[in-house]
């Protein structure tokens, strides 16, 4: 078979798809200014042409990953909205939180737990709860070695302890056994202009912890006490109260008292309080997490050119959209009474033109200060069903791990990619890949036939004794 027969056999053979055209070759091969085959752009353009279902699936694809992106986003910032919702609703949460303010903080001040009752106390400092401690004679330093003899260490409610020395040991070593015996005390060595002394000091303050040390005085290794170990004597709302350490708890519940100096004959008034500025700040991040999934909603609906946002078609959008504005009408209705705080507007809340939030400060602060527990009602109810629950509940249902709209969307989403990438898959590896090879094989092998044609047709003239000339 000659060339021309076996290139018209090869491409005849080839798949459908390919833009080579015979006649084109033909010319290229009796000296076309391009002659031969660019296989690899002719591999390309067969390929391209019968990819043309891959690319409709990766652009399908790309969609529903920018979908699952901003899904993801927007779930993310429903959740901090509703974080805020169940830390406001919480009865340790911001609402809860409480201050104390002391007539005079030199003498004691104080901090209260959440859900602390408000209200007034007095309390009066005589004496201050100290540590028991001693110290030894002076010796040069604490590597000098001490003289044989003893010492018996007593605690409260403890055996005696005897600290025997055989001539060999220095303070420090003393100090180490002494910390070794678990006695309740830490010993050390203090070196000062003077020279180095033992000190042995309780790990905590009271009479309970109180300690003697005999021999003392001038026997032994002059052992004297520095501190006597006392309870700190103090009355609360005219209630004596004896305490061991100098941070007082249990007696008033909620409320620990920091005791710093004592002066028998002052009161000090203290007053628990809620916490406003923690309020407010609670409000603020609220309306601020608000403020933030509004704008993602309105970004989705926004009109760039001809096209919106890639979650505009979906219908959880809208209905979350409209549940977020509708709990913001919410009105709290006391069962008896009345209350200064019904509505958000009563908080200085209101909303704008584009349904994000705004917040007048002194309105807020003027609500904390003055009707704190309206405020309080507002947002928890009178059993933790008012505005905040009414929102959490809202949100809950888009972001709940379990049946959430927006948790139900994603993993639709992720069916579908994981489909469409299978799908993609399976095309390159049985259809694309095959094909590539087929292709690559014929055009080469056509090339090399377009390299033999011009001898071939020279041949051919000279056979037929046809030259330049004729």
């Amino acid at each position: 078979m000659s060339s021309i027969s076996a290139l018209n056999a090869l491409l005849g053979s080839s798949n459908s798809s390919s833009t080579i055209n015979l006649t084109e070759i033909l010319q290229a091969a009796l000296g076309a200014s391009s002659p031969g085959i660019d296989v690899n752009s002719a591999v390309n353009a067969a390929v391209s042409a019968a990819s043309a279902p891959e690319q409709t699936w990766e652009s399908q694809l790309s969609t529903l990953q920018s979908q699952a992106s901003a899904l993801n986003q927007l779930q993310t910032n429903v959740t901090s909205l509703d974080n805020d919702m169940q830390s406001l609703n919480s009865v340790t949460g911001p609402l809860s939180a409480r201050t104390v303010t002391s007539s005079n903080s030199s003498i004691v001040s104080a901090s209260a737990a959440s859900g602390t009752t408000t209200g007034n106390h007095v309390v009066q400092v005589s004496n201050l709860a100290t540590t028991a401690s001693w110290t030894s004679g002076t010796f040069a330093s604490g590597s000098t070695t001490l003289p044989a003899g003893s010492f018996t260490i007593t605690t409260a409610g403890g055996s005696p302890t005897t600290i025997t020395t055989d001539g060999t040991q220095t303070l420090s070593d003393v100090a180490s056994q002494i910390n070794s015996d678990k006695l309740g005390l830490t010993a050390s060595v203090i070196t000062d202009a003077s020279g180095s002394r033992l000190a042995i000091v309780a790990n905590t303050s009271g009479s309970a912890a109180n300690f003697t040390i005999s021999p003392s005085g001038s026997t032994g290794f002059g052992f004297t006490q520095a501190v006597t170990g006392i309870n700190a004597s103090i009355t609360i709302d005219g209630i004596a109260v004896s305490s061991a350490s100098n941070t007082v708890t249990g007696i008033i519940p909620g409320l620990t008292l920091n005791l710093l100096s004592a002066d028998p004959g002052l009161y000090v008034s203290l007053g628990v309080g809620p916490d406003t500025a923690q309020a407010a700040a609670a409000v603020n991040q609220f309306v601020s997490d608000y403020n933030t999934v509004i704008q993602a909603i309105n970004a989705q609906f926004a009109v760039t050119g001809s096209s919106e946002g890639v979650l505009a078609t979906d219908p959880n959008l809208r209905n979350l959209q409209s549940d977020l504005e509708g709990v913001m009408s919410y009105v709290n209705k006391p069962s008896s009474g009345t209350t200064s705080v019904s509505n958000l507007s009563s908080l200085g809340i209101t909303v704008n033109s584009n349904g994000t939030l705004s917040v007048n400060s002194a309105t807020l602060n003027n609500a904390l200060s003055n009707n704190f527990s309206d405020v309080q009602t507002f947002f928890q109810g009178s059993a933790l069903n008012g505005f905040a629950n009414t929102l959490d509940q809202q949100l809950t249902n888009f972001i709940s791990p379990s049946d959430g709209a927006f948790t139900i969307d994603l993993q639709s989403i992720s069916s579908q990619e994981s489909q469409l990438q299978t799908d993609i898959t399976n095309f390159q590896q049985n259809v694309i890949t095959p094909l590539q090879k087929q292709l690559q094989s014929q055009y080469s092998q056509a090339e090399i036939l377009l390299q033999q044609l011009p001898t071939q047709m020279k041949q051919i003239n000279q056979e037929l004794g046809f030259n330049s000339s004729n």
